[in-house]
Protein backbone atom coordinates (compact mmCIF):
# COMPACT_ATOMS: atom_id res chain seq x y z
CA UNK A 1 0.00 0.00 0.00
CA UNK A 2 1.29 3.24 -1.17
CA UNK A 3 -0.90 5.51 -1.95
CA UNK A 4 -1.81 8.09 1.17
CA UNK A 5 -5.99 7.99 0.83
CA UNK A 6 -6.23 11.99 1.05
CA UNK A 7 -9.45 14.48 1.35
CA UNK A 8 -8.70 15.46 -2.31
CA UNK A 9 -8.30 11.93 -3.42
CA UNK A 10 -5.11 9.18 -3.79
CA UNK A 11 -1.77 10.59 -3.90
CA UNK A 12 1.52 8.29 -4.14
CA UNK A 13 3.64 8.35 -1.43
CA UNK A 14 6.67 9.40 -3.10
CA UNK A 15 4.79 13.21 -4.37
CA UNK A 16 5.61 13.99 -1.25
CA UNK A 17 8.76 15.33 -1.35
CA UNK A 18 8.31 17.76 1.95
CA UNK A 19 7.99 17.51 5.29
CA UNK A 20 4.62 16.62 6.84
CA UNK A 21 3.26 17.18 10.35
CA UNK A 22 2.46 13.48 11.84
CA UNK A 23 -0.44 15.18 14.28
CA UNK A 24 -2.28 18.33 14.12
CA UNK A 25 -6.01 19.39 13.83
CA UNK A 26 -7.39 22.19 11.22
CA UNK A 27 -11.11 21.59 12.30
CA UNK A 28 -12.21 20.95 15.76
CA UNK A 29 -14.73 21.27 18.64
CA UNK A 30 -13.85 20.23 21.77
CA UNK A 31 -15.54 22.68 23.76
CA UNK A 32 -16.96 21.26 26.85
CA UNK A 33 -17.77 24.67 29.00
CA UNK A 34 -18.93 26.80 26.50
CA UNK A 35 -15.80 28.77 26.51
CA UNK A 36 -15.16 27.96 22.95
CA UNK A 37 -11.43 27.72 23.56
CA UNK A 38 -11.22 24.28 22.29
CA UNK A 39 -12.39 25.04 18.91
CA UNK A 40 -11.21 25.36 15.24
CA UNK A 41 -13.79 26.48 13.38
CA UNK A 42 -13.65 26.38 9.57
CA UNK A 43 -15.94 29.74 9.10
CA UNK A 44 -14.11 31.92 12.30
CA UNK A 45 -10.27 30.50 11.79
CA UNK A 46 -10.20 27.98 8.31
CA UNK A 47 -9.05 31.64 6.56
CA UNK A 48 -6.07 31.91 9.10
CA UNK A 49 -5.34 27.86 9.39
CA UNK A 50 -4.88 27.82 5.13
CA UNK A 51 -2.83 31.14 5.63
CA UNK A 52 -0.18 29.18 7.86
CA UNK A 53 0.13 26.28 5.60
CA UNK A 54 0.04 28.08 2.33
CA UNK A 55 3.06 30.29 4.46
CA UNK A 56 4.76 26.53 5.40
CA UNK A 57 4.69 25.25 2.05
CA UNK A 58 6.40 28.12 -0.04
CA UNK A 59 8.67 29.01 3.02
CA UNK A 60 9.30 25.09 4.37
CA UNK A 61 8.11 22.90 1.50
CA UNK A 62 5.63 21.32 4.33
CA UNK A 63 3.58 18.89 1.50
CA UNK A 64 1.48 16.86 4.20
CA UNK A 65 -0.58 17.58 7.42
CA UNK A 66 -2.18 14.53 9.06
CA UNK A 67 -5.70 15.59 10.55
CA UNK A 68 -6.37 13.11 13.62
CA UNK A 69 -9.67 15.02 14.50
CA UNK A 70 -11.77 11.94 14.91
CA UNK A 71 -15.34 11.00 15.15
CA UNK A 72 -17.24 12.99 17.94
CA UNK A 73 -14.20 15.86 17.33
CA UNK A 74 -16.07 18.20 15.33
CA UNK A 75 -14.45 16.61 12.07
CA UNK A 76 -15.75 18.26 9.21
CA UNK A 77 -13.78 16.32 6.09
CA UNK A 78 -15.25 19.43 3.30
CA UNK A 79 -13.80 21.86 5.49
CA UNK A 80 -10.21 20.00 5.00
CA UNK A 81 -10.81 19.27 1.34
CA UNK A 82 -11.31 23.26 0.99
CA UNK A 83 -8.48 23.92 3.14
CA UNK A 84 -6.12 21.62 1.27
CA UNK A 85 -7.25 22.65 -2.10
CA UNK A 86 -6.91 26.59 -1.34
CA UNK A 87 -3.51 25.85 0.88
CA UNK A 88 -1.95 23.31 -1.76
CA UNK A 89 -0.85 21.14 1.43
CA UNK A 90 -2.32 17.42 0.44
CA UNK A 91 -3.98 16.67 4.15
CA UNK A 92 -5.14 13.15 5.48
CA UNK A 93 -8.43 13.12 7.15
CA UNK A 94 -8.99 10.09 10.42
CA UNK A 95 -11.92 8.06 11.81
CA UNK A 96 -11.61 6.80 15.24
CA UNK A 97 -12.83 7.84 18.43
CA UNK A 98 -11.03 9.71 21.27
CA UNK A 99 -11.00 9.21 24.33
CA UNK A 100 -13.58 8.43 26.87
CA UNK A 101 -14.54 11.99 28.12
CA UNK A 102 -14.98 12.89 24.90
CA UNK A 103 -16.79 9.76 23.25
CA UNK A 104 -20.15 10.33 21.61
CA UNK A 105 -23.14 8.43 22.03
CA UNK A 106 -23.08 5.94 19.60
CA UNK A 107 -19.83 4.39 21.54
CA UNK A 108 -22.51 3.28 24.45
CA UNK A 109 -23.03 -0.30 24.71
CA UNK A 110 -21.69 -0.71 21.15
CA UNK A 111 -19.14 -3.87 20.72
CA UNK A 112 -16.02 -4.39 19.28
CA UNK A 113 -18.01 -5.65 16.35
CA UNK A 114 -20.35 -3.14 15.50
CA UNK A 115 -17.42 -0.50 16.25
CA UNK A 116 -15.72 -1.94 13.96
CA UNK A 117 -18.22 -2.44 11.06
CA UNK A 118 -18.84 1.47 11.83
CA UNK A 119 -15.05 2.19 11.05
CA UNK A 120 -14.65 0.06 8.50
CA UNK A 121 -17.60 1.50 6.06
CA UNK A 122 -16.46 4.84 6.87
CA UNK A 123 -13.10 4.33 5.23
CA UNK A 124 -14.10 1.84 2.45
CA UNK A 125 -17.39 3.95 1.96
CA UNK A 126 -16.46 7.64 2.56
CA UNK A 127 -17.12 10.01 5.44
CA UNK A 128 -20.91 10.55 5.42
CA UNK A 129 -22.16 11.39 2.09
CA UNK A 130 -18.73 13.56 1.20
CA UNK A 131 -17.29 10.64 -0.49
CA UNK A 132 -14.02 11.89 1.68
CA UNK A 133 -12.02 8.63 2.67
CA UNK A 134 -10.37 8.93 5.73
CA UNK A 135 -6.05 7.70 5.08
CA UNK A 136 -5.44 7.17 9.41
CA UNK A 137 -7.22 5.91 12.72
CA UNK A 138 -6.92 8.20 15.10
CA UNK A 139 -6.88 9.90 16.96
CA UNK A 140 -7.85 6.81 19.12
CA UNK A 141 -7.79 7.45 22.70
CA UNK A 142 -7.46 6.27 26.43
CA UNK A 143 -6.37 8.02 29.58
CA UNK A 144 -4.13 6.77 32.75
CA UNK A 145 -2.07 4.05 32.41
CA UNK A 146 -4.42 1.09 31.19
CA UNK A 147 -7.76 2.10 29.12
CA UNK A 148 -11.06 2.18 30.78
CA UNK A 149 -14.23 -0.96 29.35
CA UNK A 150 -15.03 1.76 26.14
CA UNK A 151 -11.39 2.95 25.24
CA UNK A 152 -10.32 -0.48 24.98
CA UNK A 153 -13.79 -1.50 22.79
CA UNK A 154 -12.53 1.70 20.63
CA UNK A 155 -8.91 0.42 20.81
CA UNK A 156 -9.80 -3.05 19.24
CA UNK A 157 -12.08 -1.73 16.91
CA UNK A 158 -9.82 0.48 15.56
CA UNK A 159 -6.92 -2.40 15.41
CA UNK A 160 -9.71 -4.41 13.91
CA UNK A 161 -10.50 -2.14 10.85
CA UNK A 162 -6.88 -1.51 10.36
CA UNK A 163 -6.27 -4.95 9.80
CA UNK A 164 -9.17 -4.91 7.45
CA UNK A 165 -8.33 -1.87 5.75
CA UNK A 166 -4.80 -1.70 5.53
CA UNK A 167 -4.78 1.67 7.76
CA UNK A 168 -2.39 2.92 10.67
CA UNK A 169 -3.27 3.42 13.97
CA UNK A 170 -2.44 6.85 15.45
CA UNK A 171 -3.29 7.10 19.37
CA UNK A 172 -4.07 9.47 21.95
CA UNK A 173 -1.58 8.77 25.44
CA UNK A 174 -3.70 11.28 27.84
CA UNK A 175 -0.32 13.40 29.12
CA UNK A 176 2.34 10.67 27.42
CA UNK A 177 0.71 7.84 29.61
CA UNK A 178 -0.68 4.47 29.10
CA UNK A 179 1.10 3.62 25.95
CA UNK A 180 2.19 0.20 26.63
CA UNK A 181 -0.77 -0.50 27.42
CA UNK A 182 -2.10 0.59 24.20
CA UNK A 183 0.36 -1.33 22.26
CA UNK A 184 -0.23 -4.47 24.15
CA UNK A 185 -3.90 -4.04 23.30
CA UNK A 186 -3.50 -3.40 19.66
CA UNK A 187 -0.46 -5.65 18.83
CA UNK A 188 -2.67 -8.39 20.91
CA UNK A 189 -5.39 -7.82 18.64
CA UNK A 190 -2.97 -8.83 15.50
CA UNK A 191 -2.06 -5.37 14.78
CA UNK A 192 1.79 -4.79 13.53
CA UNK A 193 3.71 -2.43 15.81
CA UNK A 194 4.99 -0.67 12.87
CA UNK A 195 1.38 0.07 11.93
CA UNK A 196 0.76 2.00 15.36
CA UNK A 197 2.39 5.82 16.60
CA UNK A 198 1.99 6.18 20.26
CA UNK A 199 0.60 10.09 20.85
CA UNK A 200 2.05 12.41 22.87
CA UNK A 201 5.45 11.18 24.35
CA UNK A 202 7.09 13.74 24.56
CA UNK A 203 5.15 14.45 27.49
CA UNK A 204 6.14 11.46 29.67
CA UNK A 205 9.50 12.06 30.71
CA UNK A 206 10.84 8.45 31.13
CA UNK A 207 13.32 7.75 28.27
CA UNK A 208 12.89 3.93 29.01
CA UNK A 209 9.45 4.08 27.96
CA UNK A 210 10.38 5.78 24.50
CA UNK A 211 13.19 3.04 24.11
CA UNK A 212 11.11 0.24 24.86
CA UNK A 213 7.77 1.12 22.52
CA UNK A 214 10.82 1.89 19.93
CA UNK A 215 12.40 -1.40 19.78
CA UNK A 216 9.16 -3.20 19.84
CA UNK A 217 8.65 -1.40 16.15
CA UNK A 218 5.97 1.06 17.04
CA UNK A 219 6.53 4.78 16.27
CA UNK A 220 6.86 7.29 19.14
CA UNK A 221 5.15 10.56 18.71
CA UNK A 222 7.16 13.81 20.03
CA UNK A 223 3.52 15.83 18.39
CA UNK A 224 2.74 18.66 21.25
CA UNK A 225 6.24 20.67 20.04
CA UNK A 226 5.65 24.09 21.26
CA UNK A 227 2.83 23.18 24.16
CA UNK A 228 5.32 24.80 27.05
CA UNK A 229 2.17 24.79 29.18
CA UNK A 230 2.11 21.15 29.21
CA UNK A 231 6.34 20.78 28.93
CA UNK A 232 8.96 22.74 28.01
CA UNK A 233 10.99 22.66 24.60
CA UNK A 234 13.93 21.93 26.33
CA UNK A 235 12.89 19.00 27.99
CA UNK A 236 11.18 16.97 24.96
CA UNK A 237 14.59 18.35 23.11
CA UNK A 238 16.37 16.05 25.58
CA UNK A 239 14.23 13.03 25.59
CA UNK A 240 14.45 13.19 21.81
CA UNK A 241 18.20 13.38 21.80
CA UNK A 242 18.12 10.19 23.98
CA UNK A 243 16.02 8.12 21.67
CA UNK A 244 18.25 9.33 18.70
CA UNK A 245 21.22 8.22 20.58
CA UNK A 246 20.15 5.08 21.44
CA UNK A 247 19.18 4.08 17.49
CA UNK A 248 15.48 4.94 17.61
CA UNK A 249 15.05 8.13 15.14
CA UNK A 250 13.69 5.80 12.77
CA UNK A 251 10.90 5.88 14.93
CA UNK A 252 9.89 9.28 16.08
CA UNK A 253 7.07 11.37 14.56
CA UNK A 254 7.02 14.80 15.46
CA UNK A 255 4.64 17.61 15.38
CA UNK A 256 2.68 20.37 17.27
CA UNK A 257 -0.73 19.11 17.63
CA UNK A 258 -2.43 22.42 17.29
CA UNK A 259 -6.06 22.04 19.21
CA UNK A 260 -7.53 25.20 20.19
CA UNK A 261 -7.73 28.55 18.23
CA UNK A 262 -5.84 30.20 20.52
CA UNK A 263 -2.42 28.37 19.54
CA UNK A 264 -2.49 30.17 15.73
CA UNK A 265 0.00 32.48 14.75
CA UNK A 266 -2.77 34.94 14.12
CA UNK A 267 -4.36 35.05 17.29
CA UNK A 268 -0.64 35.53 19.29
CA UNK A 269 0.23 31.34 19.45
CA UNK A 270 3.10 29.15 18.18
CA UNK A 271 1.47 27.67 15.13
CA UNK A 272 1.68 25.32 13.47
CA UNK A 273 5.61 26.52 11.83
CA UNK A 274 6.94 25.87 15.78
CA UNK A 275 8.02 22.80 14.51
CA UNK A 276 10.16 24.18 11.70
CA UNK A 277 10.76 28.13 12.73
CA UNK A 278 12.09 27.22 16.80
CA UNK A 279 12.30 22.84 17.57
CA UNK A 280 14.00 21.71 14.41
CA UNK A 281 16.78 24.87 14.25
CA UNK A 282 17.95 23.58 17.86
CA UNK A 283 17.45 20.05 17.31
CA UNK A 284 20.19 21.16 14.17
CA UNK A 285 22.46 23.17 16.59
CA UNK A 286 22.39 20.01 18.96
CA UNK A 287 24.22 18.12 15.79
CA UNK A 288 21.42 16.31 14.39
CA UNK A 289 21.74 16.27 10.60
CA UNK A 290 19.44 16.90 7.88
CA UNK A 291 19.07 13.62 6.60
CA UNK A 292 17.84 12.59 9.98
CA UNK A 293 15.57 15.26 10.17
CA UNK A 294 13.55 14.65 7.28
CA UNK A 295 13.74 11.11 8.34
CA UNK A 296 11.94 12.08 11.40
CA UNK A 297 9.60 14.99 9.36
CA UNK A 298 9.13 13.22 6.16
CA UNK A 299 10.27 9.88 5.90
CA UNK A 300 8.92 8.56 8.89
CA UNK A 301 5.28 9.38 8.69
CA UNK A 302 5.07 7.79 5.34
CA UNK A 303 6.45 4.72 6.63
CA UNK A 304 3.85 4.53 9.25
CA UNK A 305 0.92 5.55 7.11
CA UNK A 306 1.44 2.94 4.35
CA UNK A 307 3.37 0.34 6.16
CA UNK A 308 6.57 0.76 3.64
CA UNK A 309 10.34 -0.36 4.78
CA UNK A 310 12.62 2.53 5.54
CA UNK A 311 14.40 1.45 2.25
CA UNK A 312 11.62 2.02 0.05
CA UNK A 313 11.13 5.47 1.15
Amino acid sequence: MNDLHTVTGPLPHNAVRGPALAHEHLVLDLDRTGDGAAVLDPALHGAAVTAELTALREEFGLSLVVELTCRGMGRDPLALARIAQESGVAVIAATGWYYEPFHPAEIGGAGVEELTATLTAEIRDGIGTTGIRPGVIGEVGSHGDTPSAPETRSLLAAAHAALATGLSVATHAQLGHGGRAQLELLTGAGLAPHRISIGHQDLLDDPAVHRELAASGAYVAFDTVGKVSYQSDETRLRLLLALIEAGHADRALLSCDISRHGYLESQGGQGYGHLFRSFLPRLHAAGVDEDLIDLMTRRNTLRFLTGADVEEI
